[in-house]
């Protein structure tokens, strides 16, 4: 019993250093002092995925590989609300990572942490996925609504680095160690912004503002208020200065519309607030409380 459960060790240990190995090729550092954060290949054209506070505003940056090479990039496109920059270096050769789903990951999945904070050798770290679409809002400035949590420890410097599956495939950037708990955009969230980043472009949404979640809606406050509606997005925080907080929604609000879109989730929230969005009138229907409340609401650029 002993042997097999040594061979079973031993075959777990190297499998996980395979995967390792091999996301390893694609982790890049970013940064012009050698230790600002990591990057990740995500194509054969030279794009490199990274955090947007990894870059901050600068228009170059510099790229380090594990093979020692220091590499000129330049900073293509942001979404800063979701902590996103896209930066590319020319004639590198660099390899992709393979891009996985995160929509399947499920809390108890074994995930890596991959970083190269000192242009040379990569770090990892080892977890399990201890949540799924999590909104989560803190002292940056960005707010993830689906976030990742996992409890994989990420050092200084694993900021932008690549959350892998046991296959190997990127499922979400990392970007914030916070309470104990690594959290990454999930990957299949970081494709929408892709295309547009990779374009020189970047990502422009109307912003409220808030973190939010969804809730179900009990029947008896359906009756009581009229609203057709079972789930609904619950006000979590609220920026100061930001539209939402200029046009009275509060912590605890209830977001049931906006205009006449009924929100029910995350997803239904941001096809709402569509770049047509920025800076129109905006009517919100909110439950406070058990009152039914009408708010106008001018979302901001996200950028």
């Amino acid at each position: 019993m002993q042997t097999n459960s040594s061979e079973f060790l031993q075959q777990l240990s190297g499998a996980i250093e395979d995967v390792a190995k091999s996301a390893s090729q694609s982790v890049v550092s970013v940064g012009l002092d050698r230790r600002s954060g990591t990057g990740v290949v995500v194509d054969g054209e030279g794009h490199i995925l990274t955090a947007s506070h990894v870059v901050r505003r600068l228009e170059e940056t510099e790229v380090g590989t594990s093979d020692g090479r220091r590499l000129r990039a330049k900073v293509v496109g942001r979404n800063p609300y979701a902590d996103l920059a896209l930066i590319k270096v020319d004639g590198a050769n660099l390899k992709p990572i393979e891009l996985g789903d995160s929509g399947s990951l499920r809390v108890g999945q074994f995930v890596l942490a991959l970083a190269n904070p000192f242009s040379g050798a990569v770090s990892a770290t080892s977890g399990i996925v201890t949540g799924v679409n999590r909104p989560i809002g803190g002292w940056w400035r960005f707010s993830i609504h689906d976030a990742i949590v996992t409890d994989a420890r990420l050092n200084p410097g694993y900021s932008g680095g690549p959350l892998v599956d046991a296959s190997g495939r990127m499922v979400g950037m990392n970007v914030a160690y916070m309470m104990n708990r690594g959290i990454a955009v999930p990957i299949n969230a970081i494709r929408k912004s892709l295309e547009t980043m990779a374009k020189g472009e970047n990502v422009k949404r109307a912003y409220l503002g808030i973190v939010s979640g969804p809730i179900e809606l009990p029947d008896e406050v359906a009756e009581r208020t009229d609203v057709n509606q079972d789930a609904a997005l619950m006000v979590f925080s609220v920026e100061p200065e930001s539209a939402a907080k200029k046009g009275g929604l509060v912590l605890g609000d209830v977001l049931l519309r906006l205009e006449d879109k009924r929100i029910t989730s995350v997803q239904d929230l941001q096809e709402a607030l569509g770049k047509e969005a920025i800076g129109r009138r905006t009517k919100a229907l909110v439950l406070r409380g058990e009152v039914l409340k009408e708010l106008t609401l001018v979302p901001s650029a996200s950028d």
